[in-house]
């Protein structure tokens, strides 16, 4: 960030992901104790070659999170087994569990579209 506008600077400040993968299960509506409502759903993304040589594990599971009305309507319209691509911005959210506090990774869906069905 420069101090004098305190924007993030283009060339060095970067939160983007873009996946193409299918939806493992339907995606859900959840409503937050704070009343918020968002849309959830699970991409499942085959791993390339590389990553293949390092690792047994042939595929990542990644959480996808919509808070804005337009890309939730989106979103519910998947069903398990669709490929889709969803643009957004990896973000840690943090909240209470059961057990105490509680962390998770996800993906803030900005856009997203369902390529196959």
């Amino acid at each position: 960030m420069t101090a004098a506008t305190a924007e993030p600077d283009p060339d060095t400040a970067r939160n983007e992901v873009v996946l193409c993968g299918r939806v493992s299960a339907p995606p859900e509506d959840r409503e937050l104790p704070s009343g918020d409502c968002l849309v959830t759903a699970r991409v499942i993304v085959d791993r390339d070659a590389a990553a293949l040589s390092r690792s047994s594990q042939r595929v990542d599971t990644i959480d996808c999170v919509a808070w804005v009305k337009r890309v939730q309507r989106t979103m519910r319209n998947w069903q398990a087994g669709d490929t889709v691509r969803v643009e957004g911005s990896i973000r840690r959210r943090f909240f209470r569990g059961q057990n105490g506090a509680v962390s998770r990774v996800e993906v803030e869906v900005k856009r997203a579209r369902r390529l196959r069905t």
